[in-house]
């Protein structure tokens, strides 16, 4: 048993040693650096990544670099060290002195030598060499990796320049740029357009924003600072890619209509780009170029709306009335749709109505019957001359007229439920219409009184005098205001809400608006007007008044109305029951009472009758 022990022990220390024979030949140092050929561009920077692993002793390594020159394949130049600051060669002292040359540490073990700007003999075999702290000798110390340098062809021009003029809110930008590249690699180009804005303090600080970018695989991305993207997606910015002269492609930035955050110093960069051995592309070379400066100012600041005439306008009625609405400040014409709005408010004041409008597209509407009936037009002159007309002007024109102009900067075709970016009014220009003295009168008359009954016609009169010169016609409207009678028909408590029940219109036109009943209305004779109800029941009670409107002639022979109008009193309508009606009645009361004492008289026999059976069956049970 104890040999069976030993024997075991001996096979588990001849494992033990073959695992860490294993393990010591498993973890031993190795230098990497990323496979190449490497191809970067002369005048621009290179970093070389350098990495070491399974190194025994400390956690911070260092490192050294060697060139070994195409022309001089077998010369090795110290080019940088982390641990002698001897360690360069001639060559390469002043640039590692200015810091062209460096190393900058990622990690202890990681360190990446950088040369800021490549010239054609840097192109070699670089060599990352590692000096040893391991106990044992073993592994790779050192790794290599091939540098071509090539030409720099990268090539970019602008179209033209930002003045740093002011441009108004809203108006369209659109700036170019021209880039190539001649390279014997393969090699792709990506162009960003950009804005440096300003601080806050009215100067340019360096709040660079990416506007938007073609990158290296011809994908258009806007960029993710300020509102970009969402103006991306709602078609306001743009990028194109075109052919150009001179194998040169031309990239056009457009932005619709700028906005106030657009402000600030405008630049364009093409960058060209290599697809590395490990499969990860690089930027070997970069160009910017700055476009100029531009100041976006706000809409509000230059738009004017004003109206021509100024102050007041007289008429005579019938005379023509022309107002015009002046607009300027808005931005590019082209680029801003319009919407154009003539509003007027009464001589006394009142609510302000909408006479007319002109949308964006052109399409003038009329606010209401009173303006579209009136007789006249819209129109769009030259650049912002929107005018106003009527043919013949009447005293229901009267009033205080004024234009609102509401612009959609940058938008030529604004959904309707798109906000207007600005809406401005102009001042009011006052027309008045000088009119002829008017009197008029309205008595009403109810005939047939006092005795009027339910089922007769009811006829009621309005007679009106009308005192000026010149020949004018009478507009004749009757009104009823209905009782609220509660139950009680012996007197009036009042009316309700009143309505209207027909018009004679100045030209004799009936227009009957029916309360349930067969109405008829006319004209018996000069000044005499007269509204009969057929058939009149309870509904037909109430207060009735007439009202009378005059009109008259102007000066080329067309009706209008002068505004002078009359109400007269009311008359009180209420219905008598009929005869036939009244004789009904002891009718139907006798008919009922009859009925009800026949009713209790066969209740009281049948119930004594009953009661008689019932106790003879008891008897005979007994």
């Amino acid at each position: 048993m104890g040999r069976l022990g030993s024997g075991m022990a001996l096979w588990w220390k001849i494992v033990l040693m073959a695992l860490l024979w294993e393990f010591q030949g498993v973890v031993c140092r190795e230098v990497t650096l990323p496979p190449g050929p490497l191809y970067r561009v002369a005048g621009f920077s290179l970093s070389l990544p350098c990495t070491v692993s399974g190194y025994e002793g400390s956690r911070t390594q260092d490192f050294e670099w060697f060139l070994f020159r195409e022309n001089a394949p077998e010369m090795q130049l110290g080019v940088v060290s982390t641990r002698d600051r001897g360690f360069p060669y001639a060559p390469y002292v002043g640039r590692v002195n200015s810091g062209e040359i460096r190393v900058e540490r990622d990690s202890g073990d990681k360190a990446r030598l950088v040369i800021q700007r490549l010239y054609p003999e840097d192109q070699g075999r670089y060599e990352c060499y590692t000096p040893s702290t391991d106990t044992r000798y073993q592994g790779s110390y050192n790794a290599a990796v091939v540098v071509k340098v090539i030409p720099d062809t990268l090539l970019i021009t602008h179209s033209r320049i930002l003045t740093g003029q002011p441009v108004i809110e809203g108006t369209e930008l659109q700036l170019t740029c021209a880039a190539s590249v001649q390279s014997a690699q393969h090699t792709h180009l990506s162009i960003t357009f950009g804005m440096r804005g300003s601080t806050g303090s009215g100067s340019l600080g360096h709040n660079v924003k990416e506007i938007i970018s073609i990158d290296r695989e011809l994908r258009v991305t806007p960029g993710r600072g300020g509102s970009y993207e969402k103006r991306y997606n709602n078609g306001e910015i743009s990028l194109e890619k075109r052919s150009g002269d001179e194998e040169r492609d031309l990239y056009i930035l457009k932005i619709s209509m700028l906005a106030l955050e657009d402000s600030g110093s405008y630049f364009c960069e093409a960058a060209q780009w290599v697809l590395d051995p490990s499969g990860q592309w690089e930027r070997i070379a970069q160009r910017t170029m700055e476009l100029g400066n531009l100041s976006v100012q706000p809409l509000a600041d230059t738009l004017s709306v004003s109206t021509v005439p100024v102050g007041s306008v007289a008429l005579q009625p019938g005379s023509p009335l022309s107002l015009t609405c002046l607009v300027s400040g808005a931005g590019s014409w082209n680029r801003s749709a319009l919407l154009v709005q003539w509003l007027r408010r009464g001589p006394v004041g009142g609510v302000e109505v909408e006479v007319a409008r002109m949308s964006p597209n052109g399409v003038v509407s009329w606010g209401d019957d009173l303006s579209s009936g009136g007789g006249g037009s819209m129109e769009k002159g030259a650049e912002g001359r929107f005018s106003l007309r009527r043919f013949a002007a009447h005293p229901a024109d009267a009033g205080q007229y004024r234009c609102a102009v509401s612009v959609y900067a940058g938008q030529l075709s604004p959904a309707p439920s798109s906000p207007a970016t600005l809406t401005q009014r102009s001042e009011g220009v006052m027309v008045s219409l000088t009119t002829k003295e008017v009197s008029v009168l309205a008595v009403i008359e109810l005939q047939h009184r006092p005795l009027l009954k339910r089922g007769s016609t009811v006829t009621l009169l309005c007679n009106v005098s009308v005192v000026t010169t010149g020949p004018t016609q009478v507009e004749v409207q009757w009104w009823q205001e209905k009782w609220e009678l509660d139950g009680k028909e012996d007197m009036p408590p009042g009316h309700a809400k009143g309505s209207i029940l027909a018009t004679l219109t100045y030209d004799g036109l009936s227009r009957i608006y029916s309360n349930g009943s067969e109405l008829s209305i006319d004209r018996v004779s000069a000044g005499t007007y007269r509204l009969r109800i057929f058939s009149a029941h309870d509904d037909d009670q109430g207060d009735y008044h007439c009202q009378a409107e005059v009109w008259t002639q102007d000066p080329h022979g067309g009706w209008y109305n002068t505004g002078t109008r009359a109400e007269s009193a009311t008359v009180h309508v209420f219905l008598y029951a009929r005869v036939i009606d009244l004789l009904l009645i002891p009718l139907v009361v006798g008919v009922s009472s009859a009925l009800f004492v026949g009713v209790v008289i066969i209740a009281m026999v049948t119930c004594c009758f009953m009661n008689r059976l019932a106790r003879q069956r008891s008897q005979i049970r007994k």
